[in-house]
């Protein structure tokens, strides 16, 4: 059975008992952002200036969506590669980032920052964009505009859902499920 999180996190002891493999649910206030919007965060940061998002206890989806039909709140929202912005992650952990969803492996920088600070890394089925959007009730442009699919959108979910792929600990469900159906 899936365990059910509230997002953005209140209580880092949720995000700390999260184990790599396990299936996870989602409900609330989620940010989208990819590797263009990453790397506007991380500059303003760079400056001392202050971001255009709370990260405290954020969850941000890697998501480029496409346009929405006619009485849909958004289009087919799909994960991307995470490694795309891999080099920012671990500025946006120490600003309070909590969870963050997208495909792929991560680099060792980012699986270490994501112990450090507590957090976790989540996987979105790729190929199932339209199911994923079905889980979205409200999306709309926070910051960024300007690059079109790309901005920074705050999504509501309701039970939006994900795999723990990297742990708080340093549990990497891509190197243990490996491990547990090797037959050697």
């Amino acid at each position: 059975m899936a365990t059910k999180i509230n997002i953005p996190v209140d209580d880092p002891k949720i995000i700390k008992k999260l184990k790599a493999g396990e299936e996870v649910l989602l409900t609330g206030r989620m940010l989208t952002a990819r590797d263009a919007a990453h790397k506007r965060l991380v500059d303003l940061l760079d400056k001392g200036e202050p971001l255009p998002v709370d990260l405290d206890g954020a969850c941000i989806y890697y998501v480029g969506p496409s346009p929405a039909r006619p009485g849909n709140v958004i289009g087919s929202a799909g994960p991307t590669t995470s490694g795309r912005v891999d080099p920012y992650t671990p500025k946006l952990l120490e600003q309070g980032l909590k969870l963050m969803i997208g495909k792929g492996k991560r680099n060792d920088a980012v699986k270490e920052a994501i112990k450090k600070y507590g957090a976790a890394y989540l996987a979105a089925t790729g190929g199932a964009a339209a199911l994923l959007a079905d889980r979205i009730k409200a999306a709309r442009v926070v910051a960024y505009e300007d690059l079109g699919p790309e901005a920074v959108r705050e999504l509501e979910v309701e039970d939006f859902p994900v795999v723990v792929v990297n742990d708080a600990s340093g549990g990497d469900a891509y190197v243990d499920g490996v491990k547990k159906y090797n037959r050697e």
